[in-house]
């Protein structure tokens, strides 16, 4: 992985304001890991996936992560304050494939990939289609049946063991409210985060850009070829 310039971030930002987040994401790590083709990009793990989202994040804005968070039950706004150390999990065990055996029932499976979630199928955003498409084969009592009939109880049980498999795929944060005490998890969505992140950079950015080249009669890749520093301290000269 490499670090991307301000030019390839407004390049990657731009195309990626008609995308869905899933493309958007594999834009990013396409345009970062030249090294990784997209279509092994696209189909490692989410986990693996948001990993490398969260260490493209570090070499872009930094390790320190702010977000904010509302209480669902006063309605106090948290400010949260933590590092990408502490959201990174163990990496998922080094096999494509996996197996699981419970109440009679042999079950491979693999991990989901952002292909599965790019799927029409699974745009309706339910756990068990998306679990369909990661299914091999299944057994019961020796006896190879349809993925369809798979009980949705033993179904929940391969969903729980996915999770564990893949833990980075899922963060939860274990939040408090300060005012009223109610404790929750929240969801912390890599993808969703650093794109909001991207999106506020880049108008920033080109603001800076129109200021300068307005002022000075640069062009847009003179101006981004500066350091953040040396930009900033053209806007003070401008009174910007």
């Amino acid at each position: 992985m490499r670090a991307l310039s301000a030019g390839e971030l407004l390049t990657v930002w731009e195309k990626g304001l008609m995308q869905q987040p899933v493309k958007r994401a594999l834009a990013l790590l396409t345009a970062a890991c030249p090294e990784i083709s997209p279509s092994q990009l696209a189909q490692l793990s989410i986990g693996q996936r948001d990993t490398l989202l969260l260490t493209l994040r570090s070499g872009t804005f930094g390790s320190q992560i702010q977000s904010l968070a509302t209480c669902g039950k006063c309605g106090e706004n948290l400010e949260l304050n933590f590092s990408v150390a502490d959201i990174c999990t163990s990496p998922p065990t080094p096999s494509e494939t996996f197996s699981l055996r419970v109440a009679g029932w042999d079950i491979e499976f693999r991990l989901p990939n952002s292909l599965d979630l790019m799927a029409p199928t699974s745009l309706d955003n339910q756990p068990r289609t998306l679990l369909e498409r990661c299914l091999l084969q299944v057994k019961e009592h020796e006896e190879i049946q349809p993925i369809e009939k798979l009980p949705d109880e033993i179904a929940s049980t391969v969903i729980t063991q996915m999770a564990k498999l893949d833990p980075q795929a899922d963060v939860q944060l274990n939040l408090c409210c300060p005012a009223c005490g109610h404790q929750w998890q929240s969801t912390f969505d890599i993808v969703s985060f650093f794109w909001s992140e991207i999106h506020v950079w880049a108008i920033r950015t080109l603001r800076e850009v129109h200021i300068l080249a307005s002022t000075y009669g640069w062009g847009e890749a003179e101006i981004l070829a500066m350091s953040p520093y040396r930009r900033q301290l053209y806007l003070e000269m401008v009174g910007r």
